[in-house]
């Protein structure tokens, strides 16, 4: 069964790129875009707006990527500290490593890196500066500037962003990007329109932030969904009173550039002796809010995105021993959309399994609707008894048959307990894709239920206990969206591994 759709993708790529050149040609000259979100792999958007596609803004940008420059910035203290992007499971800057390279084989040109906010004594984030200039990228270093963004006088100064080194780009619009939130995309925006004006060179600055959509209500759950999304930086949507005063129009747009804005506009005036913005949302480019086609399909994607979120906001906390400040402020999103966790629909199925069975189980939607339950036995973890149901009943076979055979396990079992450590015998999601693999060499429904992998992508699946690292891997990589309560599968160990 096909998926809903809620958005139409080729009118967004065609509408969104049209409004940037139009941007283009009011800024003139060279336009510095920062780019909100992510820009590659934008999985957010594509779960809260079904139809748009993790790649529909660099989609969007090849039909202009003549006139393109990339530029990636990183902040020196996510370095640091070791942040990791979560949907993905690697570090920021292995990120800005993979993106460069699928920029580049998109056919885009990217040869700078901006690193934001360095500090003296940050050896790590000098370390991956050496990396990158080893692997023939040019790196400008960014300091940080006292008193930004409020000491304006300072900040627009050869003592502020003059301190900072320039990126000599090359092309008249210059996209700035990162791995994440919080990398410094504006102040490098800004640094680079000043470094050009001292050179001589028109430029100015606009920016694409795909949420909040700012013509669509406040409350929207897709906006919501973007509240949810951002409760470790508090961020909450609100209306736009600047373009409401300016324009008589009610639009929406998220604190923190509403409460910048009376402060980046005199710095676009003192760099640019001008403003072409009365507003926060006048500095946007964003068209997505004119290419939903399906409003019910958006509101019911992004009620349930909230609930992941808040799920995930559970587990961090109950993994890093946090108090309940992300999951309070999900909670709180829940609320304003008027829903609740048992909303979704397979947390009810897999809490009554474990309840049934006092092991953990889970339960995996498909995209007919069909709700599949997953037990844990003395062969199988829930997962993967809940991965092996799902494949069967997709492909058509019948519960009864085993798609592999205890004696194809007992060996797998023995080499993990005996020879690698291992003092959980049960198969995880990994090995039992590997058990049928080599089953399907031979085994005519095996090489069905295989076939299968690629229908899960999308589909939602809950287990009442936190998955550890390789069955969350396996996931991710299938496309599968999980939540799970926050409950170690070992309930009085000290020490959990993930």
């Amino acid at each position: 069964m096909a998926r809903k759709i809620g958005f139409d993708r080729e009118q967004y790529i065609e509408m969104q790129s049209r409004h940037i050149n139009n941007r283009r040609e009011e800024i003139g000259g060279k336009l510095y875009l920062e780019m909100g979100g992510k820009l590659f792999d934008d999985m957010h958007a594509s779960r809260v707006l079904p139809g748009f596609t993790p790649d529909n803004k660099i989609a969007m940008l090849e039909r202009i990527k003549d006139d393109v420059e990339i530029l990636v910035c990183i902040n020196a203290k996510d370095i640091q500290r070791g942040k990791i992007r979560a949907d993905l499971g690697i570090s920021y800057e292995d990120d800005v490593l993979r993106l460069v390279d699928v920029f580049r084989d998109r056919g885009f040109l990217v040869e700078h890196v901006v690193m934001t906010q360095l500090e003296e004594g940050n050896q790590q984030a000098e370390a991956f500066i050496d990396r990158m200039g080893r692997l023939g990228l040019k790196v400008a270093r960014h300091r940080v500037i006292p008193g930004y963004p409020a000491n304006t006088d300072l900040i627009v100064s050869e003592e502020g962003l003059g301190k900072n080194e320039y990126a000599e780009t090359t092309r008249d619009l210059v996209v700035v990007t990162a791995p994440g939130p919080g990398s410094g995309k504006l102040a490098t925006a800004l640094s680079q329109v000043y470094h050009e004006h001292q050179r001589g060179v028109e430029a100015g600055y606009a920016k694409f932030e795909t949420f909040p959509i700012w013509n669509l209500p406040l409350e929207h759950p897709v906006n919501l969904a973007y509240e949810a999304a951002t409760v470790d930086l508090n961020d909450a949507n609100v209306i736009d009173h600047f373009h409401l005063s300016a324009h008589g129009e009610s639009t929406v747009n998220y604190n923190r550039d509403v409460e910048a804005f009376p402060l980046l506009k005199v710095l676009l005036e003192k760099l640019t002796g001008k403003t072409p913005y009365e507003s926060p949302t006048d500095m946007g480019v964003n068209m997505a809010g004119f290419c939903i086609t399906d409003d019910a399909v958006c509101r019911e994607a992004s009620k349930q995105e909230i609930i992941r979120r808040y799920f995930k906001a559970l587990v961090e906390e109950k993994a890093s021993g946090l108090d309940t400040t992300q999951s309070d402020r999900a909670a709180v999103v829940m609320a304003k959309a008027g829903i609740k966790a048992t909303d979704r629909p397979v947390v009810a199925p897999a809490r009554a399994r474990a309840e049934e069975t006092g092991e953990p189980a889970s339960a995996i939607e498909l995209a007919d609707g069909t709700l599949v339950i997953g037990s844990t036995s003395e062969l199988l973890g829930n997962s993967s008894a809940m991965l092996l149901n799902a494949l069967k009943h997709l492909a058509g076979i019948d519960d009864d048959i085993h798609l592999l055979s205890p004696e194809s396990i007992e060996p797998i079992q023995t080499v993990k307990t005996k020879h690698l450590g291992s003092r959980n015998p049960r198969l995880h999601t990994d090995e039992v894709l590997i058990a049928l693999s080599v089953s399907a060499a031979k085994d005519e429904n095996a090489r069905k239920a295989l076939d299968q992998l690629k229908n899960l992508r999308g589909c939602d699946v809950h287990t009442t206990t936190i998955l550890g690292s390789v069955d969350e891997g396996i996931f991710r990589n299938l496309g599968v969206l999980v939540t799970s309560d926050p409950v170690f599968a070992r309930k009085k160990a000290l020490y959990q591994k993930r």
